[in-house]
């Protein structure tokens, strides 16, 4: 596994997971390019193409879903297969050429200056690009689950990103198939509760010509990630301290030592 060093100068163990349900069209391409920074788990979601024969020729590890489980399952698996290895840390990044593989060793020098936060690959370069609605839907969702974590969270859907294994280990979120698109933003609010560290890099916001429609189905799932940040902010009173703390307004809540975080600070 790619090793990286952190301030500590301990090397990290780290490992990619690709999501991938019906990407034939993407995932060699994608699975190639981060080899080239760590060892690569794809996990194909009862795909009725062949992204599974797409990558067999490449030195990946790969585990399929006999059916599609939805995201958040097929992210978990593959991340506690990580775990399992002996990652210490687990990237991920969707198979559709979104995201650029190439801005992993940048992911990987914000981890070692903050050890013990999940680093966020934030769209924030190119924003022209995104399609107007999703950029509307992205910066409404940005506001809410920032509030629900207490923290200013640059670009809360995006699924490039780095979870420290401590994170993965202690955060308590549902990943079953009807989490889908809810997990990525549960598990920022879950593990910001936790006293851990969110911090980004910047990225390119990247939409290339033929790219395929999104799994993300937007009643379905808005509805659900709604239903998610509203129920947490109900159990804790609004909360008015964290609304604060994501405006700025507040110092933010100081992070957890890696592996010490608390189960919930305020």
């Amino acid at each position: 596994m790619h090793r990286a060093i952190n301030d500590a100068d301990r090397p990290l163990r780290v490992a990619i997971v690709i999501p991938a349900h019906n990407e034939a069209a993407t995932i060699a391409d994608i699975a190639a390019r981060a080899l080239a920074f760590a060892p690569v788990i794809v996990v194909d979601d009862g795909s009725d193409d062949d992204t599974a024969g797409q990558v067999r020729a490449l030195p990946v590890t790969l585990l399929r879903n006999e059916r599609n489980l939805g995201k958040a399952a097929t992210l978990w698996r593959g991340a506690m297969h990580a775990l399992e290895q002996g990652a210490e840390a687990v990237i991920t990044l969707d198979a559709d050429g979104q995201h650029d593989p190439n801005e992993i060793p940048r992911l990987l020098e914000k981890a070692a200056a903050h050890p013990g936060a999940v680093i966020i690959a934030a769209r924030l370069r190119n924003r022209e690009a995104t399609p107007a609605v999703r950029l509307f839907g992205n910066k409404m969702a940005n506001f809410w689950i920032s509030w629900a974590a207490g923290h200013p969270i640059a670009d809360s859907q995006s699924g490039f990103r780095l979870y420290p294994a401590e994170v993965l280990r202690q955060v308590r979120v549902r990943h079953d198939h009807t989490r889908c698109f809810v997990f990525e933003s549960e598990i920022l609010v879950d593990a910001a509760q936790r006293g851990f560290g969110i911090e980004h890099i910047e990225t390119e916001a990247i939409y290339p010509a033929g790219l395929r429609p999104s799994h993300y189905i937007p009643r379905r799932d808005t509805t659900a990630i709604i239903r998610m940040v509203a129920g947490r902010l109900l159990r804790r009173g609004l909360d008015p301290v964290a609304l604060l703390r994501s405006l700025r307004l507040l110092p933010p809540r100081r992070p957890a030592s890696l592996g010490n975080a608390q189960t919930r600070t305020v």
